[in-house]
């Protein structure tokens, strides 16, 4: 039982990190962007690519595919997405879904469609056991890695959004850009860097989870719908939110399958279904935004 809620919980803190940029754009910015799973895609391939073709440690990897998809995400922000901001969310999601797809075609062009391995040092393959029989806890260096990374980023980010200057900036130009723009606050700027940092926490999260979760070219369509579960049953208008969600989506996927393999994937759905029938806002939510 342990070593379960322990599998569990690492797979909630990876699906909280590939869920997080996408909270951030839908939170933060009234932006809802289907195509934030290519950018988790992009991460796990920039990972796979440095490694073989240029022999870089996995370790510096994961920094590099942060920076290669943050720069995507300003790019496109600049080029793309800054146009949808005031349009409504059926045209963002119907653009962002095209994005998807043509991002999909365009691996499996480049890439072709075979599943990608990511080979992991030999420190990362270790495993720990601690107790015996129904009490032992069973963890995994990697897993345990993936949590503690999740953690760190879940506290910089709070910190980030509560307590510094940038996160009061961010705030004051969701409610109100207009009125942000009038007291000299750089509307356009801050939305790019937003953007760009939800981008990169795609990546890293595309980078964490594809030794996990397994990276081929339909990565974003087949883990389109947890990042959105993520998002809706713990809200996006605070990190709190969708770090909660996550945990209990992941534990319950792990304890669903492991107990009841026949019903699949049918605990998080229902699981989801239950939390917003009792929360329809999400279990963290606020009023207000733009």
């Amino acid at each position: 039982m342990p070593t379960l809620i322990f599998d569990g919980v690492a797979y909630g803190m990876l699906l909280f990190v590939l869920a997080l940029g996408l909270a951030v754009t839908m939170g933060l910015m009234n932006f809802i962007n289907l195509a934030h799973g290519a950018f988790a895609m992009v991460g796990g391939y920039a990972v796979i690519l440095l490694m073989q073709k240029q022999g870089w440690p996995f370790l510096l990897c994961l920094p590099a595919a942060f920076v290669i998809t943050a720069a995507l995400g300003a790019v496109l922000e600049r080029l793309l997405y800054r146009r949808l901001y005031g349009r409504s969310h059926l045209d963002q999601v119907l653009f962002s879904i095209g994005l998807t797809f043509m991002a999909v075609a365009t691996v499996d062009y480049l890439v072709g469609s075979q599943q990608q391995n990511v080979q992991l040092p030999e420190f990362f393959r270790q495993r720990f056991e601690f107790g015996s029989g129904f009490w032992m806890l069973g963890m995994g260096a990697y897993r345990l890695f993936i949590v503690i990374v999740c953690v760190l980023l879940a506290v910089v980010l709070q910190q980030l959004l509560a307590r510094t200057r940038f996160g009061s900036r961010l705030r004051a130009a969701v409610d109100d850009p207009r009125v942000a723009a009038g007291l000299g606050i750089p509307v356009d700027r801050v939305f790019l860097v937003t953007f760009a940092v939800g981008s990169g926490l795609a990546g890293l999260g595309g980078a964490l989870g594809a030794d996990i979760l397994g990276l081929d070219p339909s990565f974003p369509l087949k883990f389109m719908v947890y990042f959105l579960i993520v998002c809706a049953v713990g809200g996006t208008s605070s990190i709190t939110g969708p770090l909660v969600a996550a945990l209990l989506l992941g534990i319950a996927d792990v304890m669903g399958k492991y107990y009841v393999p026949k019903l699949g994937s049918f605990i998080v759905y229902l699981l989801m279904i239950g939390l917003l029938l009792w929360r329809p806002q999400g279990l963290f939510s606020r009023e207000g935004g733009r």
